[in-house]
């Protein structure tokens, strides 16, 4: 069950429920977590930076801190949300070319649970590199909610018609499990 005072890190990619990350940090927020936003570099376009920065009290993050500038606290569990193809492809590969991978890239090995909610078509979906990320991420116990009663795929270009029922509540009954 979740703690109140832990840290949890939302890493939001560039997809189109991201507008509305705000509702998955206030369930968050109203379960006693401490929320740090890390935006992937294409996400900031699709996110209310000042807004989510008024809501959490916190600095949204989408590069490395330079030297001087305060850590954010350790998360004690992430949630990737919406998960693009790209960020899930990059992920499962241990590629850390931007802050948001370099912190997925360590949470395995630190042992921090990492929920994920992707955001896919179904074209992209069926592709074999992007089965294998899922397996390969799930094989190293990272949570990736694909499938029925998760996050289904959807035909291609209809994305926008699904971003309202979005299933952000889904990632925190994963963690509180």
């Amino acid at each position: 069950m979740t703690q109140p005072g832990k840290v949890l890190y939302i890493i939001v990619c560039a997809a189109g429920p991201a507008g509305d990350v705000g509702r998955l940090v206030t369930m968050a927020q109203d379960k006693g977590w401490t929320v740090q936003i890390i935006a992937t570099p294409p996400a900031l376009n699709f996110i209310d930076v000042p807004q989510l920065e008024q809501q959490t009290g916190r600095p949204v993050r989408s590069q490395y801190r330079k030297p001087a500038e305060p850590k954010s606290p350790r998360a004690d569990a992430i949630i990737v949300a919406p998960a693009t193809y790209n960020t899930i492809n990059k992920f499962a590969q241990g590629i850390a070319d931007t802050y948001a991978l370099g912190v997925l890239s360590e949470a395995p090995g630190l042992g921090i649970p990492v929920v994920v909610l992707p955001f896919v078509n179904s074209a992209l979906a069926c592709r074999t590199p992007f089965q294998r990320s899922v397996k390969y991420l799930r094989a190293e116990g990272v949570q990736v909610l694909l499938g029925p009663g998760q996050f289904e795929p959807h035909a291609p270009s209809t994305g926008a018609d699904r971003a309202d029922t979005y299933p952000w509540q889904l990632t925190l009954a994963y963690l509180d499990s």
